[in-house]
């Protein structure tokens, strides 16, 4: 198949990015099946070394007109404001608004993700994981603690993280933002690149992911698995599709999820955990269910029957209880 991607940013990225890691990832294994992928973009992009063409693109000028005739299919990753006349399809990573509609080809990244959005189409994302090395550890004690995300964003609920590893006297180790604190307990790195998060992940003992909103996916927890760490999050969203009591703890409230963090060990394998996310979420699962849904809609087939529109009455990120 030949594949079209458009992205504004430069890939791959090299600090935060979620879907820029994504994208990225997905080119680089639909390439190494064979198929053929452009990326209409950044000209400062690094990708042709993958076998990636890239056009380089004039955030002024209609991009429509770099398509190459030849094509396929174009993935994006928002919904365009106009339509194509090639087949596309549409990963949506984050939540709408009340009463937002999608593009009719428009897959999720989670089945509550979609359920959400009135839908039944998703796929999981997959990291690519040989940027993930795991090192078994043997030695958890339960006293350090990762919280990986926009630390201003409330959804994610640092606020939370921080008061519950206070009370218990453990340590949280904080990035992707600074929270100012003179607490022993907290120590904050701000944004980090891969070398550091990589650092970090294989350092402290679990990963804390008890958001406050209807999450899509969360790629920071298959992150966490990568280096075979279970994660203590919150039941909302997708949470209870990634995690299980094999992998990490649920908790329904504030108060389960500061006992959570009481315990002096909890009886998880880092193998199996590891194992768990190279099982399910890979690139390579993640290419190969995206393939499947290409074919569909170059066939001419219509992804869902109706436009998909957010279910929520409710902003997106208006805090929910916990």
């Amino acid at each position: 198949m030949k594949i079209v991607f458009e992205h504004s940013g430069v890939l791959p990225v090299i600090r935060y990015g979620g879907t820029e890691r994504i994208i990225f990832w997905l080119m680089k294994e639909l390439v190494h099946l064979g198929h053929s992928v452009t990326l209409i973009g950044h000209p400062k992009s690094d990708v042709e070394n993958l076998g990636i063409k890239l056009i380089p693109k004039n955030d002024n000028s209609d991009w429509r007109k770099l398509i190459p005739k030849d094509t396929d299919l174009i993935h994006l990753f928002y919904t365009p404001p106009f339509k194509f006349d090639f087949p596309t399809i549409v990963t949506i990573e984050g939540n709408g608004n009340p009463g937002e509609k999608f593009h009719v080809n428009t897959v999720f990244v989670s089945l509550k993700h979609a359920e959400n959005h009135g839908s039944d189409k998703f796929v999981y994302n997959g990291i690519d994981l040989d940027e993930y090395p795991f090192v078994k550890r043997s030695n958890r004690k339960w006293n350090n603690f990762l919280f990986l995300a926009k630390a201003s964003w409330k959804v994610k609920n640092l606020d939370h993280c921080i008061d519950a590893t206070k009370k218990n006297r453990k340590i949280l180790h904080l990035a992707g933002g600074r929270k100012w604190s003179l607490s022993r307990y907290v120590k904050s790195y701000g944004m980090v690149d891969q070398m550091k998060k990589r650092e970090l992940l294989s350092s402290v003992d679990a990963f804390l992911w008890p958001v406050r909103w209807h999450e899509p996916f969360g790629i920071g927890i298959i992150e966490a698995y990568s280096a075979g760490l279970p994660v203590i999050g919150s039941t909302y969203g997708s949470l209870k599709e990634l995690i299980n009591e094999r992998v990490g703890v649920l908790c329904n409230d504030y108060q389960e999820f500061e006992k959570a963090l009481s315990g002096d060990k909890f009886n998880f394998n880092s193998d199996e955990i590891r194992s768990f996310v190279e099982t399910n979420f890979s690139k390579e699962v993640m290419t190969r269910n995206y393939i499947y849904f290409y074919s569909k809609v170059i066939a001419g087939e219509i992804l869902n029957c109706t436009e998909p529109l957010y279910q929520g009455l409710k902003g997106p990120e208006e805090l929910l209880d916990f």
